[in-house]
């Protein structure tokens, strides 16, 4: 898979796809990730890419010409499965968007800034809007990063143990079930017997009956 993240603050993203997961698929092939500095397609000496809104009101707009200029750059070297912006009031981010985003080859990320974008943008040149939640951020940017390593971490090679995707949080429309670790008995506080027991079949209905009682007391609304 190919991600191309177009951004204001490139530098940014350094740290976050050096390291892990992130890092893991890049260094595997499975991923590769560039960062477009989209002051670089500024049509001005200032190479600033926002203008004051029309009609008045506080706060600057990212201007459309620069973005579109950037996109049609981008495109002329790739097609993408889809061209997302990073959007509050976009669809909302969940296991079944990065399910279907992973099959894609190519994404391209519209990282927003400011008040947002110009308005033509996200009715002319996006194909799709996503949200990480109700909340506003300074920039897309950290949503663009949750976006990427949602989806990265299903790439067929990424993780070690394939399965473990499947078994996440939401991936079966349940929270995950409790999980435990060495050593079995620490200051009082035990494991349960059955994962001890050895006996799978058990373990794994202990595990669906927790992820039943789970989802019904913190995310009833999955069921």
């Amino acid at each position: 898979m190919h991600i191309d993240i177009i951004t204001l603050f490139p530098s940014m993203f350094d740290e976050i796809f050096s390291q892990s997961i992130l890092h893991r698929a890049i260094e595997k092939g499975l991923l590769s990730v560039n960062f477009i500095d989209l002051r670089g397609y500024s049509t001005n000496n200032y190479k600033s890419v926002d203008d004051y809104s029309y009609g008045g009101g506080a706060g600057m707009v990212m201007q459309i010409e620069p973005i579109a200029n950037c996109l049609a750059d981008l495109q002329a070297k790739r097609s993408y499965g889809d061209i997302i912006y990073t959007a509050p009031d976009g669809e909302q981010l969940s296991q079944a968007v990065c399910n279907e985003l992973s099959l894609k080859d190519n994404i391209c990320i519209l990282c927003g800034h400011y008040k947002g974008v110009d308005e033509r943008v996200r009715k002319h040149l996006i194909t799709r809007e996503i949200s990480i939640g109700d909340y506003v951020l300074s920039g897309g940017e950290l949503a663009a990063a949750v976006i990427a390593d949602s989806v990265a971490r299903l790439l067929p090679g990424v993780l070690s143990d394939e399965t473990s995707a499947l078994s996440d949080s939401f991936q079966d429309g349940l929270v995950s079930p409790p999980v435990y670790s060495r050593p079995a008995d620490y200051n009082g506080w035990k494991v349960p017997d059955v994962l001890l027991s050895g006996n799978q079949r058990l373990i794994d209905d202990w595990r669906l009956e927790q992820s039943v009682e789970r989802t019904k007391e913190r995310r009833p609304n999955l069921l």
